[in-house]
């Protein structure tokens, strides 16, 4: 199962999932798209997502939403629990597109980050 964290909005989103289903995947395994915007992650999937990418926590985060400026999220000192509050209650925030895939995840930005799960 490939789970994709997506915004259709997104153009970086929308290619990541195209490249997943034309190019990686295998005819039979199934995709998941989340549609985070209007499902928000809750902050234990945020942390469950946080460990499978092995990236700061900070790295989940959109920093060029108003949001992020409004909340204050540039601090120093914010803790990742912290950033995942914001990014539940302010799901724009989470960085896309995020794909999953056996126990490992990737944001793909670019779209062909995707790839990597597929190695």
């Amino acid at each position: 199962m490939i789970t994709i964290y997506h915004n259709p909005r997104c153009s970086k989103s929308r290619g990541a999932l195209d490249l997943v289903e034309t190019v990686y995947r295998s005819k039979d395994e199934p995709i998941q798209i989340v549609e985070y915007l209007k499902q928000p992650l809750s902050v234990g999937q945020l942390s469950e997502l946080h460990r499978m990418l092995g990236c700061p926590a900070r790295e989940m985060v959109r920093a060029n939403e108003k949001e992020y400026e409004d909340l204050g999220l540039d601090r120093a000192d914010i803790s990742d629990r912290e950033l995942f509050d914001a990014i539940t209650k302010h799901p724009i925030l989470l960085q896309r597109p995020i794909a999953v895939r056996d126990g490992r995840a990737v944001i793909g930005r670019p779209p062909e980050n995707v790839g990597t799960l597929f190695e």
